[in-house]
């Protein structure tokens, strides 16, 4: 089901299936997969578009949000209807990876500034060809799968099995996890698949139970990460499981339940925000958007996964004012890129799962500060500083 949904500074709400209003002056075009197997990823971040800045530098902001329920091809129509039909200056979207390797290639081609939510580095890595118009929020795959074979190394673990996505996040997932874990004398003893709608992963589990590793990654994304620590809790693995940060959501708690206790993860330091010390550079910004969802909808439903749209969205506003000060008009391409140079020239931006320092080689923009590792407690993220 495809849903519209535009926000306004006049109404400073959000309303469904308005008619374009004359009085915007930056249009931000998003597509996020509110429907579909990725639903608790992408139902928090069209949220949050409620919550993004609505009057940057003298111009109203007007959001047009489209739903791709989770299908590459619908992201891509979605992004090509935003360009052309609505005139967009830039598109943020989608929340996966395949949706959002897809959509690279237009932005390439129509010249159109693009904000990934999806995880993978090979969105932006290398910064060249389409991928010059790409940026992302969440942080990449290397960053996090660092911290794992660190927190791993600290708990000696000498083998490892995994199980990720049969598709572009789980492939991604692999490589850099094997080199990680390689680098720290780790041993990967056996590697297996799943589809983001499977049902059942008996037989992966098996093979991962009969290799014995010492513990096991798996590299899935929302709810559907929960159905291998599921499967595996019930044929009495007792090794550590860990998770990638796609799986730092509520949701996959209340669907895994008891068995995600022990489970370790790493995560941006949005997921434990209230937690961290207060010389942490991130916690104001985190706190920041924590409050502002939870006021709005409900105490204790904020998400990291919106955090990434509240990123992105904070992202445009940090730019407008430099693209606005070439002299360049919104609605024209002169604009569109203008804006693209001001997204790669941001620096020590803090936001709610780290701190953006953009460059031409460089456009996801965060360092260790983004990342933080975390516990599942009788059902609840724990802050591990010493992991």
């Amino acid at each position: 089901m495809r849903q519209s949904l535009r926000l306004s500074a006049l109404a400073g709400a959000v309303a469904l299936a308005l008619p374009l209003l004359a009085s915007a002056q930056v249009k931000v075009g998003i597509t996020v997969s509110s429907t579909g197997p990725a639903a608790s990823l992408g139902i928090p971040e069209r949220n949050t578009v409620a919550l993004l800045p609505t009057e940057v530098a003298g111009q109203k902001v007007e959001y047009i949000v489209l739903d791709d329920g989770t299908d590459t091809t619908n992201a891509v129509k979605n992004m090509r209807k935003l360009i052309t039909d609505d005139k967009v200056d830039v598109v943020i979207g989608s929340s996966v990876t395949p949706s959002s390797m897809a959509m690279v290639d237009v932005a390439g081609e129509t010249k159109t500034p693009m904000i990934s939510v999806a995880a993978s580095a090979k969105l932006v890595e290398p910064v060249e060809g389409p991928r010059k118009w790409v940026f992302k929020t969440p942080q990449n795959d290397q960053l996090m799968a660092d911290a794992l074979a660190d927190a791993m190394a600290k708990q000696h673990i000498k083998t490892l099995g995994f199980i990720g996505f049969s598709d572009a996040y789980g492939d991604s997932w692999l490589a850099v996890m094997k080199a990680a874990a390689q680098a720290k004398g780790i041993k990967l003893v056996d590697a297996e698949k799943y589809g983001r709608t499977d049902t059942s992963v008996t037989g992966q589990a098996l093979k991962l139970i009969a290799a014995k590793p010492d513990g096991i990654l798996i590299a899935g994304a929302g709810t559907p990460s929960a159905l291998p620590v599921r499967e595996l809790k019930s044929r009495g693995y007792k090794g550590i499981i860990y998770q990638t940060h796609g799986a730092a959501n509520n949701d996959v708690l209340r669907v895994c339940g008891k068995d995600c206790n022990g489970m370790y993860l790493p995560a941006g330091p949005l997921l434990v925000a209230d937690q961290l010390p207060d010389s942490n550079p991130v916690k104001k910004s985190a706190v920041t958007y924590e409050k502002a969802y939870d006021a709005k909808y409900g105490a204790g439903t904020m998400n990291t996964f919106g955090g990434h749209m509240w990123d992105a969205g904070h992202l445009i506003a940090a730019a407008i004012p430099g693209a606005l000060k070439t002299g360049a008009k919104p609605g024209t391409p002169q604009f569109r890129a203008a804006l693209r140079d001001a997204l790669e020239q941001i620096k020590n931006l803090p936001e709610s799962q780290g701190v953006f320092n953009m460059s031409p080689t460089d456009h996801a923009g965060f360092d260790k500060r983004a990342r933080v590792m975390v516990k599942v407690v009788d059902g609840k993220w724990v802050y591990q500083p010493d992991l």
